[in-house]
């Protein structure tokens, strides 16, 4: 568990439970912001960007939920703006993709690719019988 991670759920705060994806209601109750509040924050903070299931449901990973919790300590508790907490998380490092993660989306994105493919050679089969 990060260090934000420790902080905040000695805070009264829900811990953060060990799974690999959150849909956005789960987020919401385990960090106490609405799910409204968390959309407009994914538009205020471009590094708040969960991914998208086939469904188009929001999928946060435990990076996320950090995150957000910082956000929210952040605008609440240290009284930043919108603005200024954007800055100050720049300065903290927040906003810049390591290469795993970055690797992972790329691996991410080819298996929905291929799995496309693979639905429209199907479909085109289909269509040739």
């Amino acid at each position: 568990m990060s260090a934000v991670a420790k902080r905040v759920t000695s805070k009264k705060a829900s811990p953060i439970p060990d799974k690999l994806y959150f849909k956005i209601g789960e987020v919401a109750e385990i960090t106490g912001v609405k799910p409204y509040v968390l959309r407009y924050w994914e538009s205020e903070f471009k590094m708040v960007n969960p991914s998208k299931s086939r469904s188009r449901q929001r999928l946060y990973r435990k990076s996320d939920v950090e995150l957000i919790f910082r956000i929210k300590e952040l605008l609440y508790e240290e009284r930043y703006t919108i603005n200024g907490a954007r800055k100050r998380l720049r300065e903290l490092g927040y906003g810049k993709i390591s290469q795993p993660e970055l690797q992972f989306e790329k691996a991410e994105k080819t298996s929905v690719l291929d799995e496309v493919i693979q639905e429209l050679k199907e479909l085109q089969k289909m269509l040739s019988d």
